[in-house]
């Protein structure tokens, strides 16, 4: 193996956006560095599996149901 061709694991701080702090090791920026987030796991609807509307624009939603609305899974 190549010596010191991988990037520095170390201690880091990660800032939540409600202030909730937490220390981890990352290979992001140097020892010590604080990683502030701007989209917080723990409200995102992407980790929390919160509701989302699909809007019909312009029929595309509505063309893809009536031509592939038959297959898979029945409600």
């Amino acid at each position: 193996m190549k010596p010191d061709i991988h990037p520095q694991y170390h201690l880091i701080k990660v800032v939540m956006t409600d202030g909730s702090e937490y220390m981890t090791r990352s290979t992001y920026g140097n020892a010590g560095d604080k990683l502030n987030l701007d989209i917080d796991p723990n409200t995102h609807p992407a980790w929390t599996g919160g509701s989302q509307q699909l809007l019909d624009r312009g029929g595309r939603l509505s063309k893809f149901t009536s031509r592939f609305g038959s297959i898979g899974a029945k409600k």
